[in-house]
C-alpha cells in the first residue's frame, strides 16, 4: 500500500484566505505511520537537519521516497496551480523542539511550496501546535491550529503574509518538511543552511544537554 493516501490530499479543499493552504488528518496511512514510529531517526538535538545528515530505518526513506515522487509532486502543482516539474526540492527532518523555536515568520523568498508531516503518536501539550496566523506579531490571532499528530499534513504557498509559528515546547516533536524552491542555486544553499545549523546546534547540544550526551 501507497504510504500517502493521495486521494484524500487531491480532495481536500485548497483554503485562499489570508493565504492559500490546507490541512489533512491521516495522509499519512496508519500502517506506514506505525513502521515509521520506529524507523524515524534519532534527532536529539533540537533544529532542522537535511535528510542526508540523518540515519533512519527504511519506513522512513519509503516516505521520503514518496513526498519526493512525481505522483505527489503533480498532486501540489495541481492544487497550488503551479508548475512543478522543473523545481528542486529540499527535505529537512526535526526530532525535538526548543523553547525558542515557533516564532512567528514566513518562509524564506525562496521557497515556492512547504509541505510539513507530522509522525508523532500523540500531542497532549498546549505548546508546539502549529498556527496559521492572520497576524506577524500576534500568536493568538489564529487562522487554524494543528495538533503535530498522527500523520497529519500541512500544506501552504509561501507568501508575504503566511505567516505561522507556535506556542513555546520544550521536548520531542517530529516534523518531516519537503520544500519546492525557485532554483537550483537555492536549494543548494537552503541544503548548506540548514545543514551548517544542524552542525553547530548538535555541537551545543553536545556541550551543554545532557540528554543529548545519553542519547548520543
Amino acid at each position: 500500500m501507497h504510504p500517502l493516501d493521495l486521494d484524500a490530499f487531491r480532495a481536500a479543499p485548497l483554503v485562499r484566505e489570508p493565504f492559500d493552504y490546507l490541512i489533512l488528518p491521516g495522509f499519512v496511512r496508519a500502517p506506514a505511520l506505525a513502521a515509521l514510529d520506529a524507523d524515524y531517526p534519532e534527532v536529539p538535538a533540537a533544529g532542522s537537519f537535511p535528510v542526508k545528515q540523518v540515519a533512519a530505518g527504511p519506513a522512513f526513506w519509503d516516505l521520503i521516497d514518496a513526498l519526493k515522487a512525481p505522483e505527489f509532486r503533480s498532486a501540489c502543482a495541481e492544487k497550488f496551480g503551479l508548475d512543478l516539474r522543473r523545481r528542486p526540492t529540499t527535505v529537512t527532518v526535526r526530532g525535538r523542539c526548543s523553547p525558542r523555536d515557533g516564532r512567528i515568520h514566513t518562509d524564506s523568498k525562496s521557497k515556492l511550496i512547504t509541505i510539513l508531516v507530522y509522525p508523532n503518536p500523540s500531542w497532549e501539550a498546549d505548546g508546539g501546535r502549529l498556527r496559521l496566523l492572520r497576524s506577524a506579531t500576534d500568536i493568538e490571532d489564529v487562522v487554524a491550529e494543528v495538533p503535530p499528530v498522527a500523520g497529519t499534513l500541512v500544506a501552504f504557498r509561501r507568501a508575504d503574509n503566511s505567516y505561522h509559528g507556535h506556542l513555546p515546547f520544550d521536548g520531542p516533536r517530529r516534523v518531516i518538511q519537503l520544500n519546492w524552491l525557485r532554483s537550483a542555486l537555492r536549494a543548494r544553499l537552503e541544503t548548506l543552511k540548514h545543514g551548517l545549523s544542524g552542525w553547530a546546534k548538535r555541537v551545543r547540544a553536545q556541550r551543554f544537554d545532557p540528554a543529548y550526551r545519553e542519547a548520543a
